[in-house]
């Protein structure tokens, strides 16, 4: 279980805030690593709704001057069960959020390691069902926040709105569309609508700065910037 959970892959990222990606300018390299909240603000008197899991940790690091660490693992690899005790592990070590990968059958942006988790996970009958069934079981043991990572196919095949749904209620907190261009978002109203939910973003060192400053204003949470 141990070696397991260690072998869990981790992106290569920095992660960044939003309006920090927005003031970059001249370089596409952030000058530190660090990260600024993105949340709820308050109003004058006005009550703002309970912060984002996401929020608060990355709110709660900040204040201790430390940076996030953000562990992945494709969910059903080796089965839903064993992931549902590696996620627990990790949150003992202190893995401040864990991203789930949902299996899917083409994800052609990933890599040979997360490819193969994601078909060994797809063999042992993981599914988008499964995956929020094992985001309602963690929420009864932990409160680590919870980032999906998934291309589009899965979702629009179990249904846009419902998985937005479904995702809230079961205690996601944030969403890493992979093959959904931030030129297409505003098109997915669903997407709108699901302000609970926060929506990471990725730029890389090829990304040109007027599509970061798009990027960045569709994004909320954190984002990725892609080191290699």
């Amino acid at each position: 279980m141990v070696q397991t959970a260690r072998a869990a892959a981790v992106a290569a990222v920095q992660i960044l805030d939003a309006d920090t990606i927005c003031r970059v300018s001249n370089t596409l390299c952030p000058r530190s690593n660090r990260f600024h909240l993105i949340g709820p603000k308050q109003h004058g008197r006005v009550t703002v709704p309970p912060m984002n899991r996401i929020d608060a940790t990355f709110g709660k690091l900040r204040e201790q001057g430390k940076s996030a660490f953000v562990a992945y693992i494709c969910a059903g690899d080796p089965t839903l069960d064993l992931t549902f005790e590696i996620v627990q592990a990790m949150d003992r070590w202190g893995v401040d959020i864990v991203e789930l990968g949902v299996p899917f059958s083409d994800p052609m942006a990933d890599g040979t390691v997360n490819q193969q988790a994601s078909e060994r996970a797809l063999h042992a009958g993981a599914s988008v069902p499964g995956v929020l069934d094992l985001v309602r079981r963690i929420r009864s043991v932990s409160q680590i926040p919870v980032v999906l990572y998934t291309y589009m196919n899965p979702v629009y095949t179990f249904g846009f709105t419902r998985f937005l749904t479904e995702a809230t209620e079961a205690g996601v907190d944030g969403l890493l569309l992979l093959d959904l261009p931030p030129e297409e978002q505003d098109a997915n109203e669903e997407l709108q609508a699901a302000t609970d939910l926060r929506l990471i973003r990725l730029i890389a060192p090829t990304t040109p700065e007027d599509r970061i400053a798009r990027i960045a204003a569709r994004a909320s949470g954190f984002i990725y910037y892609v080191s290699r």
